[in-house]
């Protein structure tokens, strides 16, 4: 078992968003000791984010802005990233947007919008990161797939949504085989509702009761429960995990 080094950094994209799942994971990641690297959107909301979390954790912590749709820019961000904070362990690709149109409304430029950030992007970023840790024969990443991608939708997002996250599952899958000689371990976390923006913003007690029908659990998801399982994932104990989906989603999906 590879030890990890005494001062380590995860790198979270999309964590600027006050209720998503990137900023909770971030803030739960530094809380137990990890330099946190931020990369979102805004470089200077990500900044800002970035000082917050270094302030009430006590912890280094770095933010950049990037487009997760451009490879180059990704790139950029995590060269950044690298330069200014200890050892790269850690990436939890966090980013990504929703899609409600119906499939006969879908105009090419949203199927494109939605594959290039949900999918082409977390391959970017793994892509880039994987370097780093292939050098340092160590690293654990996790990707954020959805339980629509394993029921089809059935969620506020729809089809493009559920494919890019079919094929995040992919791609998981077959980096954990190609990265997995290098110490490396790649897993993807499988939501169910949790309440957070990309839902369709804040959720009413009345949709809250209605989503929990559907679950074996007597409540929907909170961001926490997410960062909770990231945290699990990229943990030193967790190398005898990989390629796995682990679904955090209160029973709506059991497989």
């Amino acid at each position: 078992m590879t030890a990890f080094p005494s001062e380590r950094t995860a790198i979270v994209t999309g964590a600027v968003s006050e209720r998503g799942i990137g900023r909770a994971t971030a803030d739960f990641l530094a809380e137990r000791g990890w330099n946190i690297g931020v990369i979102d959107l805004d470089d200077a909301a990500s900044k800002a984010v970035a000082k917050e979390i270094a302030g009430r954790h006590g912890v280094k912590a770095h933010g950049v802005g990037a487009n997760v749709a451009s490879e180059e820019s990704v790139r950029a961000a995590i060269d950044e990233l690298e330069a200014e904070l200890p050892q790269i362990v850690a990436l939890a690709n966090v980013a990504g947007v929703s899609s409600p149109v119906p499939y006969l409304e879908l105009e090419p430029a949203e199927w494109d919008r939605v594959l290039n950030i949900n999918l082409n992007g977390v391959h970017y970023a793994t892509r880039r990161v994987a370097e780093t840790m292939v050098k340092h024969r160590i690293g654990r990443i996790v990707n954020i797939s959805s339980v629509s991608a394993q029921r089809g939708g059935g969620t506020f997002s729809k089809t493009p949504y559920s494919v890019a996250k079919a094929g995040v599952i992919g791609l998981t899958r077959a980096t954990a085989r190609e990265l997995g000689e290098y110490d490396i371990t790649v897993n993807a976390i499988s939501p169910g509702p949790i309440d957070t923006d990309i839902m369709g913003g804040t959720l009413s007690e009345e949709r809250k009761d209605e989503l929990v029908k559907d679950l074996v659990v007597n409540r929907v998801g909170s961001t926490r429960d997410i960062a909770a399982a990231i945290h699990f994932l990229i943990s030193e104990d967790a190398g005898y995990i990989s390629g796995q989906t682990l679904n955090v989603d209160g029973g709506l999906y059991m497989h």
